[in-house]
């Protein structure tokens, strides 16, 4: 219960900062969106290095890190400190300049004056919007899992379907609630407040809690030795050979589980003496299921089972829980990699006789024991037990080394922030350009003290002993949003795991806030005032239709969160793709006089309509491993919109002498 007391009183703080910071607001609609470009150097960098480090950095790559190893690091974080310090450089001083030149307050009034042209932001305001909402989700649905997490066992007997802790619903609804409230009062002012004070609260405590988890675990060398000793593939971007012989040896034993179970509905029973023969001829691991699997290879050898291939196949699909019609079911007996691409039915994690057994026996309250013997150990959460079904049931994952192709496409994700809306709000905030020096040099610096530490984290999860139990401390298939709150709460007192979690919940709130401002302020500017009369709304009313869409668009992200949870690394990465496919445009905007309203059009319609295919042909974000002919679909969105940009800009009319005069002064002459 400390720990929910704990990140009560910091969402109290927080809401005061946001209370204290509305006595700043000078009341006009320029201070509530970019705070009357007062931003000195120091917050322009704690604002900017909050907003870009979300809930992606932290439960993402520590989550992805645990599934895939170390690469997650050399993915994204090694190029991003570089490549976002590049974007505020190249971009942000030169937007920040156009814009206190010219009064812009969003990317779209840019856009319209750069291509002259109305129908620009008619085309952009709903895609930039789409994109943001499944960046806001990213928070949204993380904060709810880590609350929910950190506070397992916090009530005695409320909530037990949700490990007897705050639901993961409830804990996403107040995290929105609190950050709508400063974000409603304290507008970008106190928005960039509040980024500076989390962003300080997040690295200090990220740190601790880095260093505090690594001393329980013996130490870095001895969490790393560990990772190298059971899950060597882990730590590289290839397959070790011991992974490869390892999965050979459990996809095997695997098969014939699901045979035999097979076996057993086709009327195989075993007689109490072949089971006792079973059971001392067994000499596999202490799992869950030993006695069937002593059973299933005892059957094996001898000569038990008598499945044709048809039932051989049925036996595989129905152990792994896939969709499948017995009509359309191949001659030839299904692989690994054919098994894989039957989808698993929907909640698949919940189903099956195996899983509610599971459940019924063994999962309860976290600090109560089973069966109230305390020789059989503390009771399983939810989480764990479905870990377990998805061990003991589903095939085992097939090690494979990333494609290199793959691998260096990832590269194009972090140009995602040279279109970030609220980037380019915050770049406008700046008192002036020598406030983004801080920003360019240390920014780099901040990327690489948060976000090595998640990646090592996770990677460490992976082989990682409870030192209460002796066992595994993340549970097989454990989901990733909840590997880092999962790993605070097991090796920190309570108190600090309250601390550790206002940490995490700092900068998720951190990048949220701005996202909210950032719709709020286009939908004011771009929509409501462009296609008004002058002077139509008052600078009142304009906080208050810019307030209350933000409410609407909390509401609408609220509500998807509530739907199938998706990794947040991988939404991440397509909702960051769907940004770095616009990339070209912002950049020929600022640097190609050749750039034409056509050709921006272009580039829009490819970058917005390749990304929809992409993402409906993933699953929606559902498939975690999807590639498009083995680069990363950002790459290829890239490629189109660029593509499409270029030839139809040199296709079509140049601007006029009039824009370039505005936008190149030097190369015109002026």
């Amino acid at each position: 219960m400390i720990q929910l007391i704990i990140i009560a009183i910091y969402l109290c703080l927080l809401l005061f900062l946001g209370v204290f910071s509305s006595k700043l607001f000078r009341g006009t609609s320029k201070d509530y969106m970019l705070a009357s470009h007062s931003i000195g150097p120091f917050m322009l960098l704690m604002s900017l290095f909050g907003t870009t480090m979300t809930a992606f950095a932290l439960v993402g790559s520590t989550g992805e890190a645990y599934k895939i190893g170390a690469g997650v690091y050399g993915l994204l974080a090694s190029s991003s400190g570089i490549i976002h310090s590049l974007c505020f450089f190249v971009l942000g001083i030169k937007l920040w300049d156009l814009g206190r030149k010219y009064g812009y307050t969003t990317q779209i009034q840019y856009f319209r004056d750069r291509l002259q042209s109305d129908k620009i932001g008619i085309i952009l305001f709903p895609i930039l919007v789409g994109l943001v909402i499944p960046y806001l989700l990213i928070g949204v649905m993380a904060s709810g899992t880590v609350i929910n997490s950190i506070t397992e066992g916090a009530f005695a007997t409320a909530f037990a379907q949700h490990d007897y802790g705050i639901p993961p619903w409830l804990g996403s609804l107040v995290i929105s609630i609190v950050v709508l409230i400063y974000v409603f009062f304290g507008g970008m002012r106190g928005t960039a407040m509040a980024n500076t004070a989390q962003t300080i609260v997040f690295m200090i405590l990220g740190l601790i809690t880095f260093v505090v988890i690594s001393s329980k675990l013996g130490g870095m060398a001895a969490a790393t030795k560990l990772v190298v000793e059971k899950n060597p593939s882990k730590m590289m971007r290839a397959v070790h050979p011991d992974d490869d012989k390892a999965f050979e040896r459990k996809y095997a034993q695997w098969e014939r589980l699901a045979e035999f179970k097979f076996a057993q509905k086709k009327g195989l029973k075993l007689t109490p003496e072949q089971i006792k023969t079973a059971m001392e001829a067994y000499k596999g691991p202490d799992l869950p299921h030993k006695p069937l699997l002593a059973q299933a290879n005892f059957s094996a050898a001898q000569g038990l089972i008598k499945l044709s291939v048809k039932e051989q196949n049925l036996s595989r699909l129905q152990q792994d829980d896939r969709l499948f019609d017995e009509a359309t079911l191949p001659a030839t007996l299904i692989t690994h990699e054919s098994l894989v691409a039957y989808k698993r039915q929907p909640g698949a994690d919940a189903k099956g006789a195996a899983a509610n057994k599971m459940i019924q026996s063994k999962v309860g309250h976290p600090d109560k024991f089973i069966d109230d013997d305390e020789s059989k150990g503390k009771c399983w959460t939810r989480k764990k037990a479905k870990g377990v079904y998805r061990a003991t049931s589903w095939s085992p994952d097939k090690p494979h080394p990333m494609n290199p192709w793959k691998f260096l496409t990832y590269f194009f994700v972090p140009l995602s922030v040279g279109m970030f809306p609220h980037l380019f709000q915050h770049w406008l905030t700046a008192k002036s350009a020598d406030s983004f020096k801080l920003a360019v040099v240390a920014h780099p610096v901040f990327i690489m003290i948060v976000w090595v530490p998640c990646v090592l984290l996770g990677v460490w999860m992976t082989s990682a002993i409870n030192p209460a139990t002796g066992g595994s401390l993340i549970a097989p298939h454990f989901p990733p949003n909840a590997v880092l709150p999962a790993a605070v709460k097991a090796l920190t007192p309570d108190a600090m795991a309250g601390l550790l979690t206002a940490g995490i919940l700092a900068a998720i709130m951190s990048s949220l806030d701005s996202q909210f401002l950032c719709v709020g302020t286009m939908f004011t500017t771009d929509i409501v005032t462009h296609y008004s009369k002058p002077g139509k709304y008052s600078d009142k009313q304009l906080i208050l239709i810019a307030r209350m869409f933000i409410i609407g668009i909390v509401a609408v992200t609220y509500l998807f969160s509530l739907f199938e949870p998706r990794r947040v690394f991988t939404l991440g990465v397509w909702c960051f793709s769907g940004f770095s496919s616009l990339f070209p445009l912002i950049f020929a905007s600022l640097y190609w006089r050749r750039l034409t309203k056509a050709g921006a059009y272009a580039a829009v319609i490819a970058a917005a309509a390749s990304w929809l295919y992409l993402f409906r042909d993933s699953g929606y974000a559902a498939n975690a491993e999807y590639d498009f002919l083995g680069v990363m679909p950002v790459a290829t969105m890239t490629f189109l919109s660029t593509t499409f940009m270029i030839l139809v800009s040199l296709a079509t009319k140049p601007p006029s002498e009039e824009t370039l005069k505005r936008f190149f002064p030097d190369k015109s002459g002026a």
